[in-house]
């Protein structure tokens, strides 16, 4: 190569693009092996790694094209005058900056994401323009600037695919936008991680990867200095290079680009995880981060929605979704106590029979109490759980949280308008959490509210107290009360790092099973396992003391999870709850008091947003629901049309569905794809008129549900009255 006709920046940005894309490649290797299911084949995701590896190229190419292009900029004189090869130079740098402009703005980068690359080049671009010559080999200050910026861009790669790897670890999701809500809550969160990973072998890795990958660049670049460029070298390779990063960028050969959403084209999650990189899920996610409804889609499904939620006088002007209702329950008006669980999944737990029993003592309330076996959050995550409980409208705000929202914490719920009631909510923690103070507080007129600091058991992990003094303490608060009460008791051990106290060891016998057993059934961990068991030792606690106080007799115990998490259900459900993730919405409901609520598992589709207007059923005062939930034992109800339906938002992969006791139905938001399957087993729907007629029941009902909820989050303020009580 002594004579080599293609110049040396040329050659060292092609071999680096290569060692980019090699370490993207063995990234990706190594999540596939470690994620994948036992059954799941290389050869069966060809699909998923050739459709990665367009993604990879990509992400390489963004890299490296700011080098290919700064280091041609060299302004040569002789004799005074610039040379031909000099003006080349220049006109070619102006065409290639525009072309990189024109690639950018048609693929839709998200704003953030065009101005930090856009940003990083004029940086660049200003500092090396001082400079006579900005290539690399003829130049030691440019050689310096690009070791500072692949030593900045690899750190920021290889940490972004560390924070990817133990997020997907236990949300089962790409690292994309959403992870930024937890920069809000950053003390908490900062804890929660310094506490279940092993951060500094996280740290070493990355580092050692860096000065790895990072040596390889600047090993090949000692080594094409050497080269010897002809005379002869032709000035168009670096164009043809330049040519070839711009389609890598672009995607495809066609009219539109690659696509975040193109992963999701297969109908398959685990295909589209394995195809996503941690950098094109994450910048293409930052677009969905405002809160937005559109006026026309609300006004057009406004008469299915009221009919849907029984709307006594139907407004499309004014757009009125309130229904009035008198509780019937009984005398006197029954103490509430919600105690919201944290992750408590259905498939892992007693009741639907998962063979390691986690939870037989819940599962004893439940052949006790009024059981829905069939309860689906409408969203994913706690502070979308606790949201749906208290205000009783799905969170389909992505990728933050309705309460990280200022434009939408002002909200009607019902807990404010249990007149004469006493007002709890119990947390272990801090609810500045995700904005939940402001929540409550601001919503609720006379909330009670204890939390870190208001205890007299000291603090076990960054979530605050343990469960179990949570329980019993907010037990001792109850058992006080004179007035009738509604008290929210949220959980938070069943969470990582799983800490489960010293004290409790004794008496909670920890358990082991081999990671093939666990998976099979659904956990990652025996830490999971026994964070799930240490969950029902805590309920057991919390009701052998209740029934001693004289509250219990006349108090309706609610329990409900706060969301579910992704994982194999073996043979407990139909592959549907798999494939469509719907573990991760299917949570057990539980209504209990032995005084009168009879005992009975009822198999029909509800929703979490159901809670606070069943609850009210039971009292003798009149409410307005302004929710989107139902009240589950209205034995009357609306329409027979309408019965048994969930709606389910999942933020991360941009996806709007429903639940019934016959289907499961789920559209991307953003292909318009549409998965729709059998909820209760694994048999192929009948290509029948009534099966179509369902689907298109369902698909109108699942668009009017999100765009109503938009709708609402931002358009269900409390009475002005109800702040002054």
């Amino acid at each position: 190569m002594d004579n080599s006709r293609i110049s040396r920046v040329t050659l060292w940005s092609s071999v680096t693009f290569v060692i980019i894309i090699f370490f993207l490649t063995l990234f990706r290797l190594i999540f596939f092996f470690y994620y994948k299911l036992p059954s799941a084949g290389f050869n069966d995701n060809m699909d998923a790694f050739i459709l990665g590896l367009r993604y990879d190229l990509r992400s390489a190419a963004i890299i490296v094209l700011p080098v290919l292009l700064i280091s041609n900029l060299h302004i040569q004189k002789v004799a005074g005058k610039l040379t031909q090869g000099s003006i080349f130079r220049i006109i070619l740098t102006a065409i290639i900056l525009a072309v990189l402009v024109l690639v950018l703005k048609n693929n839709k980068y998200p704003l953030q994401a065009q101005i930090v690359l856009l940003l990083i080049f004029c940086l660049i671009f200003a500092w090396l323009f001082k400079i006579k010559n900005c290539d690399p080999f003829l130049n030691n200050q440019s050689k310096k600037i690009w070791k500072i910026y692949f030593y900045i861009i690899t750190t920021f790669l290889i940490l972004l695919y560390a924070v990817d790897f133990e997020y997907f670890d236990y949300l089962h999701q790409r690292l994309n936008a959403t992870v930024l809500n937890y920069a809000e809550d950053a003390k908490i969160s900062f804890g929660m991680v310094w506490q279940t990973y092993p951060v500094f072998k996280i740290l070493f890795t990355v580092a050692l990867l860096v000065l790895v990958v990072n040596w390889l660049i600047f090993s090949t670049f000692r080594k094409i200095h050497r080269v010897r460029v002809a005379i002869s070298a032709s000035p168009f390779l670096p164009v043809l290079f330049f040519i070839l990063m711009a389609i890598a960028v672009f995607g495809r050969l066609g009219q539109y680009p690659l696509r975040w959403s193109d992963a999701f084209a297969s109908g398959n999650d685990f295909k589209a995880n394995l195809s996503l990189n941690p950098v094109q899920s994450f910048f293409s996610t930052l677009q969905f981060r405002h809160a937005d409804f559109d006026q026309k889609k609300v006004k057009k499904f406004y008469p299915l929605m009221a009919a849907y939620l029984g709307v006594q006088q139907p407004d499309s002007t004014r757009m009125d979704y309130g229904r009035n209702f008198m509780g019937t329950g009984i005398t006197p008006s029954p103490n509430v106590v919600v105690v919201i669980c944290e992750s408590f999944s259905a498939y892992k737990s007693s009741m639907y029979g998962n063979p390691l029993n986690t939870t037989p003592f819940f599962k004893s309330l439940c052949d006790s109490g009024t059981f829905f076996d069939h309860c689906f959050t409408p969203a994913y995550g706690t502070a979308r759980g606790v949201w749906a409980v208290i205000t009783g409208i799905p969170d389909v705000e992505s990728p933050r949280t309705a309460s990280r929202n200022p434009a939408a914490v002002d909200q009607h719920t019902m807990i404010d308008d249990f007149k004469g009631y006493e007002k709890f909510y119990f947390l272990g923690g801090s609810t500045s959490w995700a904005n939940i103070r402001a929540l409550l507080t601001f919503n609720i007129a006379g909330l009670k509210l204890y939390e870190e600091g208001s205890y007299k058991a000291k603090a076990v992990d960054v979530w605050g107290i343990s469960d179990k003094h949570l329980l019993l303490e907010a037990n001792d608060v109850l058992k006080r009360q004179v007035r009738p009460f509604i008290a929210v008791i949220q959980t938070a051990d069943n969470h990582r790092p799983y800490t489960i106290p010293h004290e409790d060891l004794a008496e909670f016998n920890l358990q082991e099973y081999r990671k093939d057993t666990l998976r099979r059934y659904g956990f990652e961990s025996n830490d999971e396992l026994n964070a799930f068991r240490y969950t029902d030792f805590c309920f057991q606690k919390f009701i052998s003391a209740a029934k001693k106080e004289s509250y219990f007799k006349n108090t309706i115990f609610v329990f409900v999870g706060d969301h579910g998490i992704p994982g194999h259900t073996g043979n407990m459900f139909p592959d549907a709850w798999e494939s469509q993730v719907i573990t991760s919405f299917h949570v057990p409901l539980l209504f209990y008091n032995p005084s009168f609520i009879p005992p009975r598992r009822i198999t029909s589709t509800c929703s979490q947003l159901d809670i606070l207007p069943s609850v009210a059923s039971f009292t003798n005062f009149s409410f307005k629901n302004t929710s989107m939930g139902r009240d589950l034992f209205d034995t009357n109800g609306n329409s027979l049309q309408f019965k048994n339906r969930a709606f389910l938002f999942n933020p991360d992969g941009r996806k709007i569905g429903m639940m019934t006791d016959e289907y499961c139905y789920m559209k991307e938001l953003l292909t318009g794809k549409e998965n729709f399957l059998s909820a209760k087993n694994d048999d192929p729907l009948p290509a029948n008129q009534q099966t179509s007629i369902d689907k298109k029941s369902i698909q109108d009902l699942t668009n009017a549900y999100y765009e109503t909820a938009r709708y609402l989050l931002l358009n269900n303020k409390k009475s002005t009255s109800s702040t002054n009580r």
